[in-house]
C-alpha cells in the first residue's frame, strides 16, 4: 500500500505519542514479513476451543459470526477485505484507542472517546464494526455498553493495552507471547464488564504490527485478525476533506476502511463520514460490518 506524505507524518505522530492506530499500511517494521491479507481458509462456523473468549458469548451476543480457518500451522489467520465483483458493499470500522496508561490523561480532560460520531452513524443508519480498547471500555463503560447493544454496531478487540504484539511498531512497548494473550483476554472480559453483548471474535494488532510470531501467540484465542485495504488517513488530520477524499479513492466493493472513534487523536473523524457515507451510497455501495463481509 502506497502512503501519501500526509499519512507518513500522521504516523510518525502516532509513534511518538502511543495513541493512533491504523494510520499506516499495516506492514510490520523492523523487516519482518507482512501477511496481510493472506487468504487463510473459507469462513468458518466451528466453535471455539473451551476456555477462549468466542467460546462463551454474552446473552444476545451475535451466534456463529463467520471466521477464517486457522492459518498454516495453526496460525490466527488475517482477513483484510472481501475480493466482490457485484455486490458493492464496504465495511467502516473504527479503532477506540485507549492505551493503559493514558487514565490521568483521560482524568485531567482528554477525550479519547466521539460520541457525537457514533451519534451520526446511528443518525445515517450505517453498520459498523468497533474496534476498541479494554481500557477504552474501563474509561467510558456506559458508551461501550451503548455501543455493544445497539444492533447497529458490533465490537472487536483491539487489545486491553494498546501495546504492539511485534515490535517495532511505531514506539509502542511490546507484549511477549504469554502477555500477549492475556492482553486479549482481558479486553474481552472488559466488554462483558461493561455489559457489551454485540461482541465478535475478531482482532485487530494495534498498530496494525504483526508476524508469525505475534499469528502464533494469538491463535489461542481463536479469533480472526482484521486489517483493512483503505486507510482514511483520520488520525491527526484537521482537515475532513482530504480524510473523505483518500476513501473515496480506496474504496473498492469488499474494502474495509480504517477509522478511529478517538476525538484526541482524530478529531475530524465525524465531519468526514457526513461526506463520506452519501457519496458512497450515491456511487451505490452499501454499509455492512466486518462480520457481514466476511461471510460473503
Amino acid at each position: 500500500m502506497i502512503l501519501s506524505v500526509r499519512n507518513v507524518a500522521a504516523l510518525a505522530a502516532l509513534g511518538a505519542v502511543l495513541v493512533g492506530c491504523g494510520g499506516g499500511s499495516g506492514a510490520p517494521q523492523g523487516g519482518g514479513r507482512a501477511r496481510m491479507g493472506t487468504p487463510a481458509a473459507s469462513p468458518s462456523s466451528a466453535p471455539s476451543a473451551p476456555g477462549s473468549p468466542a467460546a462463551s458469548p454474552l446473552p444476545g451476543a451475535p451466534n456463529k459470526v463467520p471466521v477464517l480457518a486457522p492459518g498454516p500451522n495453526g496460525l490466527t489467520p488475517v482477513f483484510e477485505r472481501t475480493r466482490q465483483r457485484a455486490d458493492k458493499t464496504v465495511a467502516l470500522t473504527f479503532d477506540a484507542d485507549m492505551t493503559s496508561d493514558q487514565g490521568p490523561r483521560a482524568a485531567s480532560g482528554e477525550q479519547f472517546d466521539n460520541p457525537a460520531l457514533i451519534a451520526t452513524l446511528r443518525r445515517l443508519r450505517v453498520p459498523s464494526t468497533v474496534f476498541m480498547t479494554g481500557r477504552w471500555a474501563e474509561e467510558y463503560p456506559d458508551q461501550a455498553k451503548a455501543i455493544g447493544t445497539d444492533p447497529n454496531f458490533e465490537i472487536a478487540n483491539h487489545s486491553y493495552s494498546h501495546h504492539a504484539f511485534k515490535s517495532p511498531c511505531y514506539g509502542l512497548p511490546a507484549l511477549d507471547g504469554d502477555a500477549a494473550r492475556a492482553d486479549v483476554e482481558q479486553a474481552f472480559a472488559a466488554f462483558r464488564k461493561a455489559g457489551a453483548v454485540n461482541t465478535v471474535p475478531y482482532f485487530r494488532f494495534p498498530g496494525g504490527c504483526y508476524d508469525d510470531q505475534a499469528l502464533r501467540a494469538l491463535a489461542p484465542a481463536k479469533v480472526t485478525a482484521v486489517q483493512w485495504d483503505v486507510v482514511s488517513g483520520d488520525a491527526f488530520a484537521k482537515d475532513p476533506v482530504p480524510v473523505a477524499e483518500d476513501v473515496l479513492k480506496g474504496v473498492k466493493p469488499g474494502s474495509v476502511v480504517v477509522m478511529h472513534c478517538t476525538r484526541s487523536a482524530a478529531p475530524v473523524t465525524e465531519e468526514a463520514i457526513l461526506k463520506i457515507v452519501p457519496e458512497l451510497r450515491k456511487r451505490g455501495y452499501r454499509f455492512v460490518k466486518v462480520s457481514e463481509l466476511m461471510g460473503k
